[in-house]
């Protein structure tokens, strides 16, 4: 049933929660390849900090979209989309079952729903707005946005400028405004009825305790080395990377500040409060979802798993 050529298999769940260890025994057990769905996975500079998986692990089965960018780029999720649904055709034309996996919601939002269909933007419109955002602190664009677009405004944080730059760009470019564009569905990459659709709900003890024991493994494996390197490229503290889970506490050490121990506790909090986010936003947006516990991820079996034909 599932080495059907349409299926797939999602895995969404919070940041240690064990799904990464899941979907590479389903890969094994099922033919799969491994296709990323975790927003910082993606870049190359962070291997053992955003807990890739490792050249082992991707010797074992294919793995797609991981490390792929450089931490110099904004990836985006309409980007994710793209290159998932290439990653997905390719994986079926090998006879392989797609699995994708991670903790960003909005990835496989954009999988399962479509992205709205906005049109392509205005190159010098996007470099002019991304000068602007270099130029300006967040609230300035916060503010024109507000004066040009109340809607979208009203929907963004005064400090979220990539979003705030995206919106700005894209009402410039084509006249309407991203608010517009967003209620226009648009094709599913996945349709939903087709796919074994996996939430991972683990116990909230085990979970902080995974947390804490995963960051001391970071650092033994080398995460202060990573953002020493990470640092000394001077990228713009506004790229995605530089907010990856630990950077800040651990350039902070880096820079004299704190000492390591402190550092690492600041990283292990940080992560613990990412990750109450993370399951809030996977609660209420995967209600249909079928939820396993972290212990029940040891020993799943798909063949256990009721989930309706299509």
């Amino acid at each position: 049933m599932i080495m059907q050529e349409r299926r797939a298999i999602l895995i969404a769940g919070p940041t240690a929660s064990g799904k990464s260890a899941l979907a590479l025994r389903l890969a094994e057990q099922h033919g799969g390849t491994i296709i990323n769905a975790d927003s910082m996975q993606v870049y190359r500079e962070l291997r053992v900090l955003t807990a890739r998986p490792t050249p082992d692990e991707e010797a074992r089965v294919p793995h797609r979209l991981y490390g792929v960018l450089s931490g110099a780029e904004a990836y985006s999720a309409g980007r994710y989309a793209i290159d998932a649904a290439k990653a997905i055709a390719e994986a079926r034309r090998a006879g392989r079952v797609p699995i994708i996996v991670g903790g960003t919601g909005l990835y496989f939002k954009a999988l399962l729903e479509g992205l709205s269909p906005v049109p392509a933007i205005d190159p010098a419109i996007r470099a002019r707005w991304r000068a602007e955002a270099a130029a300006r602190p967040p609230a300035q664009l916060h503010a024109i946005l507000a004066a040009r677009d109340v809607r979208m405004a009203a929907r963004l944080m005064a400090t979220d400028t990539q979003r705030l730059v995206r919106a700005l760009e894209v009402l410039e470019s084509t006249g309407r405004s991203l608010a517009d564009w967003q209620g226009e569905r648009g094709t599913p990459v996945v349709e939903e009825a087709e796919a074994v659709r996996l939430l991972v709900l683990p116990d909230r003890d085990d979970h902080a305790r995974s947390i804490d024991a995963r960051f001391e493994a970071m650092l033994a494996a080398g995460a202060l080395d990573e953002v020493r390197t990470l640092v000394r490229l001077g990228l713009s503290t506004e790229l995605p990377i530089m907010r990856a889970l630990g950077v800040a506490p651990l350039a902070a050490h880096l820079a004299g500040h704190v000492p390591l121990v402190e550092a690492a506790q600041l990283a292990k909090a940080e992560t613990r409060q990412y990750a109450k986010r993370q399951l809030t936003w996977l609660r209420r947006n995967m209600i249909a979802w079928g939820s396993i516990t972290g212990e029940q991820t040891r020993s799943f079996a798909l063949e256990d798993f009721a989930f309706s034909q299509p």
